[in-house]
């Protein structure tokens, strides 16, 4: 197969869906389109909207072909969620929301049939971030779904499968805290069994692998070729990871930014994961086990930003510092380190633009957490919207001996998935953050994390 040039990627994360057309040599986004990714109310459950998914990427996929030619497709969505279809290839039931509270009431059930954490290196979650709890809670919920399930799809797959008609799972969205794999065995987990799936999880297969090429009715929707091949796909923090694994020596840590703020360290010193701080194994597009960490820090931006510009300058930073102006853990209690910690302003701002400053430190702290708990060294690597965040990434600089590195790519895991097709990769460093005040900075975080470690 002639190497692909130009590279269509479907990218779903929690808040947005978008389509990005990647030029393979250079890695730029040629053109980049996005629609929400509204959740749907039920009946049954809160649910994603598949189809108005699929009708955006399809005249997309037509509008950027006929503009600059579409050679390969890739994938990536967020993790911890998966597809149900019925032997016809027609879905078996909607695809819930993992943030729907629903598997919640069948936890202690749920409890006795997973996994421990040291098989598995997936925490116990709440709501539906194990994919296996919404598997238990919906065979458990809907009483015939059992007799017309016959693939469980993890999510990049169902794109594929819409696309080539393969049915598969990869190995990096089975191991986004999924509890249906182990990831240092490299198999499906006994939970698999235990929810009487055998046989029903789509074959797993490397991210990179080629499923096959567009449908013929795909390619009259959008006047691709074809011969247009399809790769298998990978979970979307694991694409920020994937070009720094093929291309930069170890030790390092990507911090992949957006609804999720995700830590993984590759290479770093040996730690004792701890599952209820959020800590869990992931699984690396090259099938590694990657101690990982994560927090909500693009839900927690948009609840205090609350829409605001960031129009702060050093004066502002300078109060922020006098006043002892911070915000602390949890914004959202429901994951990160500080799970089921409120949190809140210990000191208010007093202007728009000091919130702005707070908010930025406080998302650094909570990735300088984050790192430590994961063995972190070496460089830092920010990918995603915090690294256009100025506050953010002194902060972080400040308090990272390794350095730190910003790639404010717009849509940040495009480049990772489109990888998939390449081979010879080597690495491009990012931005070098210089801290323009790093002892300031780094009195400010002893002071935040003496904050956290008080008595409540």
């Amino acid at each position: 197969m002639t190497p692909p040039r130009h590279i269509a990627v479907i990218d779903v994360g929690k808040t947005n869906a978008k389509l990005a057309l990647v030029d393979a040599v250079s890695l730029d986004e040629i053109a980049v389109v996005t629609r929400p990714n509204h959740v749907l109310p039920g009946p049954p459950w809160p649910h994603f909207d598949l189809e108005g998914h699929w009708a955006f990427f399809v005249a997309a996929l037509r509008d950027f072909h006929a503009t600059h030619g579409v050679d390969a497709i890739s994938v990536t969505t967020h993790g911890a969620s998966g597809v149900l279809l019925d032997a016809q290839g027609a879905l078996a039931a909607p695809m819930l929301d993992y943030e729907h509270d629903g598997p919640d009431a069948l936890a202690s059930e749920y409890n006795a049939l997973r996994p421990a954490f040291a098989d598995t290196g997936s925490p116990r979650l709440g709501g539906g971030l194990n994919l296996g709890a919404q598997l238990h809670w919906m065979l458990h919920t809907d009483p015939g779904l059992n007799a017309r399930l016959a693939h469980v799809l993890t999510y990049p797959q169902y794109w594929g499968f819409r696309l080539t008609g393969e049915i598969a799972s990869d190995v990096t969205s089975l191991g986004c805290h999924t509890d249906l794999w182990d990831p240092f065995a490299g198999k499906p987990s006994a939970l698999v069994a235990a929810l009487g799936l055998t046989g029903r999880l789509a074959p797993p297969r490397p991210a990179s692998d080629i499923l096959g090429t567009v449908q013929p009715a795909v390619a009259d929707l959008t006047g691709l070729s074809a011969t247009t091949p399809v790769v298998c796909g990978i979970h979307d923090s694991n694409a920020s990871l994937y070009p720094h694994v093929l291309g930069r020596a170890a030790p390092f840590a990507v911090v992949s930014t957006g609804t999720w703020v995700v830590v993984m360290a590759v290479g770093g010193r040996q730690v004792s994961l701890d599952p209820d701080r959020d800590t869990l194994v992931n699984v690396s597009g090259t099938g590694a086990p990657v101690p990982s960490a994560r927090f909500m820090g693009g839900r927690e931006f948009d609840l205090i930003a609350k829409g605001i510009g960031d129009k702060a300058c050093a004066a502002d930073a300078d109060a922020v510092l006098a006043r002892g102006v911070m915000l602390l853990p949890a914004v959202e209690p429901g994951s990160g380190p500080f799970r089921g910690r409120t949190g809140g302003w210990a000191v208010a701002p007093a202007s728009a633009d000091e919130r702005m400053v707070a908010l930025g430190w406080y998302l650094a702290l909570m990735t300088r957490t984050c790192l430590g708990l994961t063995g972190a060294e070496g460089p830092v690597i920010v990918e995603g919207p915090f690294a256009r965040n100025r506050w953010f990434l002194q902060m972080l600089a400040a308090l990272c001996p390794g350095g730190v590195e910003a790639t404010p790519s717009a849509t940040g895991t495009s480049g990772g998935a489109a990888l998939l097709f390449a081979t010879g990769h080597r690495a491009r460093s990012g931005q070098r953050i210089d801290c323009a005040m790093p002892e300031d900075l780094r009195r400010y975080a002893a002071r935040w994390q003496a904050a956290v470690l008080a008595p409540a």
